[in-house]
């Protein structure tokens, strides 16, 4: 076997990695990945590659369960023999990292997708926490030949906080890339001004906040529509409450959709694309947005910012406000003639960066897999 991905959940290396794979598939690699049983879905056997099962937890920090993901992680390596591990997410990079150095794997590869909810919120518990997950990230990341970074925020934190040893071991990706061909440009919809949301309900993805902006530029323009796109998980960290969501749904400013399987249909009827993450390693749903030709509104904050090309391709916002982000939305309304001139830079920027086929180029060469 040429290499192990070992995966935050199924959905993650469906959407995140599925083109990677392919791409190591096409070059003749032999690719297996291991997922947490918890977030196991059938449709990752559509990847074409085995897939293992193993017990590890999504969130939070519990010695003995931790110990058991180590030693899975462990026994699986030693029975697969792998040229290499790539781990993302940060149980993966830091148990797949040490399970695969104990079981003598020669190359170790982890990609930092973002640093999560500890350090998007500053109380005394996360600080405490963070302390911690640094420490395990540095341990983990110790034995690694590279780190792939998807924005220079996370890499200049790693290195500020003595995280990564070696900045020689450092990659810089433009987030995951987005298929072009599969996210293509579509025409603009007819009619009302239509700002979507894409994301997990939770706080920290700004969600609260596109709320509150939606249901004030509502009582300017009633006739303009919002929509969320997105599963709501009261068992994640940082989850919204369900009291805020059974009110913006009472309000029916905002269209609430749920998950769903294919966002480009959701896309393709919106006007403009709005994510006020307060931090991201680079959100996959606004490359996604962009090679659909849809301007972007977005945080001034790490991963998001990268993306956008302040008033070139959208509007970049202070996060963790709804101000800010209501005059922005309100730009499109009265200069509606914006949409259509920002989405068409906004592909041209995902022609330039973020295209997979180039992302990709760049992971497989640092694997030395090319």
């Amino acid at each position: 076997m040429d290499l192990l991905i070992i995966a935050g959940n199924a959905r993650s290396l469906i959407a995140n990695r599925g083109d990677l794979v392919k791409d190591m598939q096409a070059r003749g690699l032999v690719v297996a990945a291991a997922v947490p049983i918890a977030d196991y879905l059938p449709e990752v056997e559509e990847l074409g590659i085995q897939i293992f099962p193993i017990e590890m937890g999504r969130t939070g920090i519990n010695p003995m369960h931790d110990i058991k993901t180590l030693w899975s992680l462990y026994r699986l390596i030693r029975r697969l023999k792998p040229k290499a591990v790539f781990g993302y997410t940060i149980k993966p990079v830091v148990y797949g990292s040490l399970a695969a150095k104990t079981a003598g794997v020669p190359r170790i590869y982890s990609m930092i997708t973002g640093l999560g909810h500890v350090f998007t919120t500053d109380s005394s518990r996360n600080r405490r926490l963070q302390k911690i997950v640094s420490l395990l990230y540095r341990v983990g990341l110790a034995s690694n030949s590279k780190v792939f970074f998807q924005n220079p925020d996370d890499l200049q934190e790693f290195t500020e906080r003595g995280i990564l040893g070696d900045a020689a071991k450092a990659v810089r990706t433009y987030g995951s890339g987005v298929d072009m061909q599969r996210f293509a440009a579509t025409p603009l919809p007819v009619g009302e001004l239509t700002f979507l949301f894409i994301g997990r309900l939770l706080t920290e993805k700004g969600v609260a906040e596109f709320c509150e902006a939606a249901g004030m530029l509502h009582a300017e323009h009633p006739s303009v529509r919002f929509i969320a796109v997105g599963p709501h998980d009261s068992n994640l960290p940082h989850s919204c409450s369900a009291d805020d969501l059974q009110r913006w749904q009472k309000e029916g400013r905002v269209e609430f959709v749920g998950g769903v399987s294919d966002v480009r249909p959701w896309i393709a009827q919106c006007s403009v694309f709005v994510l006020p993450s307060y931090r991201e390693g680079t959100p996959r749903s606004v490359l996604e947005a962009m090679s659909m030709k849809r301007p972007i509104i977005t945080s001034d904050a790490p991963g998001c910012r990268e993306t956008v090309e302040d008033g070139v391709n959208g509007f970049l916002v202070a996060p963790r406000s709804s101000a800010p982000l209501l005059e922005a939305m309100r730009k499109f309304v009265e200069q509606p003639a914006l949409v259509s001139q920002m989405g068409e830079a906004s592909r041209v920027l995902v022609e330039r960066y973020y295209d997979v086929r180039k992302v990709n180029k760049v992971i497989l060469e640092a694997m030395e897999l090319a």
